[in-house]
């Protein structure tokens, strides 16, 4: 279904009770979102939240209004419209707020079957097609950041950015000695804009205060908010870059792309310019199953390598951070999102990947640890049983002698139900790292779902595991 950008602009919410929103023509889209600085202080910020909440609510309102009176095929046609109406409000306000905000939308319009299929289609576009600020509001930026105009600095330098997602945008450009590269350019006030989105989800987490896990739900909280923050410092992506490109040998066809520090201070970050499309453009020329399983064989290894030599986690498997190059190579890019690991998170590492080769028990013993429980005794039966099966759905992989069919919509409906059922039941108590290690599940599963890949799972497991076990 195709977006209305149209609707987009109506969409924008008000920054004031009295403050309409925007109604203005298609042409009018870009300007009206790029000219707009970013809302910071908390109270902004939640008035726009809630502003966005009640439009929602209304259009389903009017939908199950006018439903009464509807045949079942009227029934199904209005709630798709009203699916995709909500569906533009939302995609509208998380690209105003960008920040948090925007990383939650994304996160809900990764997963497939977590919701509805308008919504899924128009919050993907969250990851990588979201308006970029126009280039008058980026400028000082910039020139504060590098010490001149990026005219001076560059031999070129494209004014339009070419990408724009929650935190940055990218525009492209060329050194003065020729290289190409991708300059990627932090919005102006963004960290400020995390911190009051989580001190309003903050405030809102007050009732489970009351909660026995408490201490457990807060840091986490407060894990989560350092792993945002993180990625507003480009000088440490730059070294997650630097350790990503070691792991890898020209052979393995996956390119990381080459750190440019003279042009790159902790808000500006210029890298190497890799070439390939994103997934969808990928998809669009209706590739091989041969050319699918290729591709998904090597985001798939990708992330096995950064982790067992580079001793690194990703947690940004997004359609967004892969480009698929014509020539087989996989762009693999953006490594805001990543958690170098400590020597107790490695022990951690090294112990859930014996234990998977050990057997139930085993996995048992070192699910008592992920839930932060000093004793199998303080776990309970229910929670254990949901954690040993969402386990079994993230390894049981491993073990197929065969390539694993990860566009199985039988295996992506299993783990929707898992996740669905761990949440229904308050089964939240975690160590801070599985948030990490459980979006990179998550966000892979569901690249390699929409490319449909089949993939010697056991073959790159055995592998690529021995990095990990010693």
């Amino acid at each position: 279904m195709t977006l209305n950008v149209g609707e987009l602009v109506a969409a924008l919410p008000d920054e004031s009770p009295k403050e309409p929103s925007a109604n203005a023509a298609l042409h009018e889209l870009l300007s009206s979102l790029s000219h707009k600085k970013l809302p910071v202080g908390s109270l902004t910020r939640f008035w726009i939240l809630g502003s966005m909440q009640a439009k929602i609510a209304a259009a389903y309102l009017a939908y199950w209004i006018r439903s009464s009176y509807a045949t079942a095929d009227e029934k199904e046609r209005q709630l798709n419209e009203t699916h995709l109406a909500a569906a533009v409000k939302v995609l509208g306000g998380m690209t105003y707020m960008r920040g948090a905000i925007m990383k939650i939308g994304q996160l809900l319009g990764a997963y497939p079957k977590v919701l509805p299929e308008q919504f899924m289609e128009t919050l993907s576009k969250l990851h990588f097609e979201a308006p970029p600020m126009h280039y008058a509001l980026m400028r000082e930026h910039l020139r504060n950041e590098l010490g001149r105009d990026p005219e001076e600095v560059f031999e070129e330098f494209d004014t339009r950015a070419f990408a724009a997602a929650s935190l940055g945008q990218v525009h492209r450009a060329r050194l003065q000695s020729g290289e190409r590269v991708a300059v990627k350019v932090q919005y102006p006030n963004i960290a400020a804009t995390i911190r009051s989105d989580f001190r309003n989800m903050k405030a809102l987490l007050t009732p489970m205060r009351l909660s026995a896990d408490w201490d457990n739900l807060r840091d986490q909280f407060d894990d989560s908010r350092r792993m945002l923050e993180t990625e507003t410092d480009y000088e440490a992506e730059a070294d997650h870059l630097r350790r990503a490109s070691a792991a890898f040998e020209e052979s393995d066809q996956i390119v990381v792309p080459k750190v440019f520090d003279e042009y790159s201070t902790r808000r500006v970050l210029t890298m190497e310019h890799v070439d390939g499309v994103h997934l969808e453009e990928f998809l669009a020329t209706n590739p091989s199953q041969s050319l699918r399983d290729h591709f998904g064989t090597l985001i798939m290894r990708s992330g096995f390598r950064v982790c067992g030599r580079a001793r690194m986690w990703y947690a940004d498997p997004h359609p967004g951070n892969f480009l698929f190059g014509s020539d087989g190579r996989l762009g693999f890019i953006d490594f805001g999102c990543c958690r170098v690991f400590s020597d107790e998170d490695w022990d951690y590492m090294c112990e859930c990947t014996e234990a998977f080769y050990e057997g139930e028990e085993a996995v048992r013993r070192v699910l008592v640890r992920a839930m932060a429980r000093e004793s199998a005794d303080q776990v309970d039966p229910g929670h254990m049983r949901c954690a040993l099966d969402l386990a079994s759905w993230v390894n049981g992989c491993l073990v197929q002698e065969e390539p694993f069919d990860f566009g199985s919509e039988a295996y992506v409906q299993e783990g929707v139900e898992l996740v669905t059922e761990a949440v229904r039941k308050h089964y939240m108590r975690s160590m801070p790292l599985n948030n990490w290690l459980f979006k990179n599940f998550l966000g892979v599963r569901s690249i390699l779902y929409k490319l449909r890949a089949r993939v010697d799972m056991k073959s790159i497991g055995d592998a690529e595991t021995r990095n990990i076990r010693g």
